[in-house]
Order: C-alpha cells, then sequence, then structure tokens
C-alpha cells in the first residue's frame, strides 16, 4: 500500500502542496505584523494593508501551489486541468487583491484628511478624488481579470481570433454602443481632476437645491432639501450649466428681500436688523446692512444682506431675520405696513363726473 502510494506519480506534488500551503499561510501571518507595524506612521498604507490581508491570505497559497504544479512533469494526468483551474483562482485572488489596495489606498487618504470640521473644502477634495478615481481603477482591474480569466479558455482565444476578421464593423458598433460608457468613464475623470463638484458640495440643479450625496461610475446622487434625489449622469456636469455654492468655500451672502410703505423711517430699520444679526447663531460676524433698492409707485424695497458659515446657515439666518423684520414692523410701525390706498374724497367726485353729459 505504501509503495503503492509512493510509486503514484501525484505524491510528490502533493506532499509539496501540503507543506507549501501551511508554508506560505505563516508568511503570510509574520509578514502581514511586520508590515503592520511598519506601516502603522503612514495611515495609507496601513490601510491599504489592513483592506488585502484577507485577499493575500488567498493568492499567496495560490501562488505556491501554481509553482509546484508549473514544476510537475507536463505528462503527469490532469496535470494540464489543474494548472488551469489554479490559474483561473489565481486570477481572480489577484483581481480581488488590487482591487482591495485600491480601495484600502483611498480610504487611507480620506482618513487622513477627515470631513468634519468646519472648513473641510480639502477634506471633500481628497474625497472626491480619492472615491471616483478608486471606483474607475477598479472597474478597469475588474474588466481586465475577466479578460484574462477568458483568454486561459482556446475556445476563448479562437473566437476573439474569428472576430478579428470583422474588427471593421464589430469596432464601429462597440464604439456606438460603448459611447454612453466611455462618456460617462471620461466625466468622471474630469470630475476627479478639475472638480466643477465634489461629494457634501450644495448645488442648484433643474432649479432644485441640494447636496452632492454620491459620485458612482455613472451617475451623481443630489439629496434635495426635502429629502428627495435627484439622479444625474456624470456628463451632465461637464455639458450643462449648475450653480455651485461651495465651489471655493463654504460662505455664503444670503439676501432678504422686505416690502413697506414710504413713511417708514430706515434709521429703525437698521437698527433692528443690527440688533437680530448680532443675536443669531447663525451670523459669521464678518458683514451685514440694509439698503433700499427698489421703489414702486406703492412701496419701497428693502433689501438686507447678511454673511454665514454655509448655505444651511445663511438660509436660517435669513429666515431668523425676514421674522424679526416683519415682527418689529407690525409691533412697532404697523401703519407702514404695505398697503393699498383709497380715497374716499375724490372718488365721489370721479364717480360724479364720470356721469355728466359730454
Amino acid at each position: 500500500m505504501i509503495k503503492e502510494l509512493l510509486a503514484n506519480p501525484w505524491f510528490g506534488p502533493l506532499v509539496a502542496a501540503l507543506i507549501a500551503v501551511p508554508l506560505s499561510l505563516l508568511i503570510h501571518r509574520i509578514g502581514g505584523m511586520v508590515l503592520e507595524r511598519v506601516t502603522r506612521s503612514v495611515p495609507a498604507l496601513h490601510t491599504m494593508l489592513l483592506s488585502i490581508k484577507l485577499p493575500a491570505k488567498v493568492v499567496l497559497p495560490l501562488v505556491a501551489l501554481q509553482l509546484i504544479w508549473q514544476a510537475a512533469p507536463d505528462d503527469l494526468r490532469f496535470v494540464g486541468n489543474v494548472r488551469h483551474l489554479n490559474g483561473l483562482l489565481l486570477i481572480a485572488a489577484a483581481t480581488w487583491l488590487a482591487v482591495g489596495a485600491v480601495s484600502g489606498f483611498a480610504e487611507g487618504m480620506v482618513k487622513q484628511h477627515p470631513s468634519d470640521v468646519r472648513d473641510n473644502l480639502e477634506a471633500r477634495r481628497v474625497l472626491t478624488q480619492a472615491r471616483v478615481l478608486a471606483r474607475t481603477a477598479n472597474s478597469v482591474l475588474l474588466v481586465a481579470g475577466g479578460a484574462l480569466m477568458l483568454m486561459t479558455f482556446p475556445g476563448a482565444r479562437q473566437v476573439g481570433a474569428s472576430l478579428l476578421a470583422s474588427a471593421g464593423v464589430i469596432g464601429i458598433v462597440a464604439g456606438l454602443a460603448a459611447k454612453p460608457v466611455f462618456s460617462n468613464l471620461i466625466a468622471g475623470l474630469q470630475i476627479a481632476l478639475a472638480q466643477p463638484i465634489r461629494l457634501d458640495d450644495v448645488l442648484v440643479v433643474e432649479g432644485e437645491w441640494g447636496r452632492v450625496e454620491e459620485i458612482n461610475g455613472t451617475f451623481v446622487v443630489l439629496r434635495i432639501w426635502d429629502d428627495r434625489r435627484l439622479i444625474l449622469p456624470l456628463t451632465y456636469f461637464i455639458e450643462q450649466p449648475f450653480q455651485n455654492w461651495t465651489r471655493h468655500d463654504s460662505q455664503l451672502l444670503g439676501s432678504v428681500f422686505v416690502f413697506a410703505d414710504y413713511g417708514m423711517p430706515l434709521a429703525p430699520l437698521r437698527a433692528e436688523v443690527e440688533r437680530i444679526v448680532k443675536a443669531a447663531p447663525e451670523w459669521d460676524g464678518r458683514f451685514f446692512n440694509l439698503r433700499v433698492t427698489d421703489a414702486t409707485e406703492r412701496t419701497m424695497q428693502i433689501r438686507v444682506l447678511c454673511t454665514a458659515a454655509s448655505s444651511a446657515l445663511a438660509f436660517d439666518l435669513r429666515c431668523t431675520v425676514r421674522e424679526g423684520l416683519i415682527d418689529f414692523m407690525q409691533r412697532e410701525y404697523p401703519q407702514f405696513l404695505p398697503k393699498v390706498r383709497f380715497d374716499s374724497e375724490s372718488e365721489p367726485r370721479a364717480a360724479a363726473g364720470a356721469m355728466e353729459p359730454r
């Protein structure tokens, strides 16, 4: 029995495999501990290392096994099938490892720039670039991995060779079919590099106000103020105009318009605006003023400008100022609220004149 086992041509490769797999796992454990300690001071590399820990645990044994199967005699029964299967698993695991490395490095870069601070413009820039570029790179890696796995099948290579005979027609058809994909891919790279928008930017798009909640490989999710979601393709932000309220910083200048009768004195209004703005926690202390910006036949238009650190605070500050001015005028100067005048003495004379014979 033992002699038959020793005489089996698979005995040597299987024994080598039983030694190589535990040895590769031991190398993975020791090497992982050393690398974790070495990269602890570099958050991006440390996070990347943690994200590839599991796929590396699969890749190393598969690499060791593939070396053993390649060293085995070519005339060994089923060795070709074993090599092919192990190669497919190795390509899949290597693709998993590469995707994990890209994603881990991106997350490490994001951790180095926390966005939970008041001035998070730089953090949002890094977050957008890291997420969009990582997703684009991962898409390319997955396609490349799938293509490499298909190329290991002789039948797939033959189909590919036969398709090359009609490459001109197929290339045109494929180009037209893949145009939206490539357009979004290029738009994603442009958004990641030029950054017309970033995650958490405040935009006004299609008449809707909202924040950028997600940027993926094909579309952008805008969270509207009432919790609706506006879904737009990536190409929209390259080809169409839109408003970005946080392009360079999140500080905004808010405006409030009220209307009053011409008899309304402006000095008390200016004093009340100063009191309201300085008492409001939303005001960032930069600027405020009150000006009459228009005059109609019935009322004058009063504009109040005030600044806030973000669009959300600016909206709340505008509401506070508007409510405060209306309350002040109702309480102190109700006679100067906008009204339609009616002259009771001139009305009968005008009516009588209209009835006189001509």
